[in-house]
């Protein structure tokens, strides 16, 4: 049954993922707002959401090693495997305007995360700090936006209504049901893998790392890939920074206002991994502005050869 319930998990992802992008897209184009926007603020966000979700239960619960494995396992999986995945599907290109903004605030993340991790524990005042970074950050990329969408419009923009043949209320409510099926997967695939992988008595660190990384990831996963497939990488790389950033400063920001998270002393590893991920699609959205098929393959290499190393844990 469980294995069924996993297929089940993958298709709801898959049909969300659609839906969510396409009404995403449109609505972008409907209110003049950058496709690079919408995937950063709702759909970054809304993706993240399984990764919360499952945080917030692991803590409760006292299993921490998921809930720091979830978030730097998802963060890998996000820039290794989705970037790298997408990248082959179609070439992508990561728009300079946008990114030397949100790079900063990667990167920001990226070490308060590295720094949370070697630590060994997140408090309150530390989460208070993450969450009210993440405010900042979402503030400024709102009036970046905002201000180069107004510096854009200095010409007349071209009017696109004619080519909506729903109306704006059913794009919105499409959106949310996009947005509540990849939700409603993720919830399904990730309770249903901890149970598989449960059987064979792997730790709880290790399905933190992996199988419940890849299956909060999977919504990302999916999203990117249709960007891909309809040549919205603005979408793709938006999706993908926008949810690394929410995990790093949100999950566990957010988790921590509720109680210190403590983080295993096995993560540290993942977490200097995760760091060398994110470094590299740094590099590459500064000096090359594009992620080309043949580095997608090396992305996906470099993800497989990691979720071969945690087997020898």
């Amino acid at each position: 049954m469980a294995y069924f319930l996993l297929l089940v998990g993958v298709v709801l992802l898959i049909v969300g993922g659609n839906v969510l992008v396409s009404s995403a897209v449109v609505l972008a184009r409907k209110w003049h707002i950058s496709s690079l926007l919408i995937g950063l603020l709702f759909v970054g966000f809304g993706t993240s959401l399984p990764e919360l979700a499952t945080s917030l239960i692991a803590v409760a619960r006292g299993v921490e090693g998921i809930a720091i494995g979830n978030v730097v396992g998802s963060n890998i999986a996000n820039i290794l495997l989705v970037l790298g995945v997408s990248a082959i599907i179609h070439p992508i290109k990561i728009p300079a305007h946008a990114f030397a903004r949100d790079a900063i605030f990667l990167g920001v993340s990226t070490l308060v995360l590295l720094i949370a991790v070697l630590k060994g524990t997140i408090g309150t005042e530390m989460g208070a700090l993450m969450c009210l970074t993440l405010v900042f950050y979402v503030y400024h990329a709102y009036q970046t936006d905002k201000k180069r969408q107004k510096e854009m419009s200095i010409t007349p923009p071209l009017d696109i209504s004619n080519k909506f043949i729903l109306p704006l209320g059913l794009w919105i409510v499409l959106f949310v049901c996009g947005l509540v099926l990849t939700l409603w997967g993720a919830h399904i695939l990730v309770n249903n893998a901890v149970l598989v992988a449960g059987s064979f008595g792997v730790s709880e660190t290790v399905i933190g790392l992996t199988i419940i990384a890849f299956g909060t990831s999977l919504p990302e996963l999916t999203t990117s890939i249709v960007a891909s497939l309809k040549g919205e990488s603005d979408i793709a790389v938006g999706n993908v920074v926008g949810s690394n950033i929410y995990n790093a400063l949100f999950i566990l920001g957010f988790t921590a206002l509720w109680m210190p998270v403590l983080a295993p002393y096995s993560t540290r590893g993942d977490v200097v991994v995760m760091t060398f991920a994110t470094l590299l699609l740094l590099g590459l959205g500064w000096f090359k502005g594009s992620i080309s098929r043949r580095m997608g393959i090396v992305f996906v290499i470099l993800y497989c050869a990691y979720i071969m190393w945690l087997g020898t844990y």
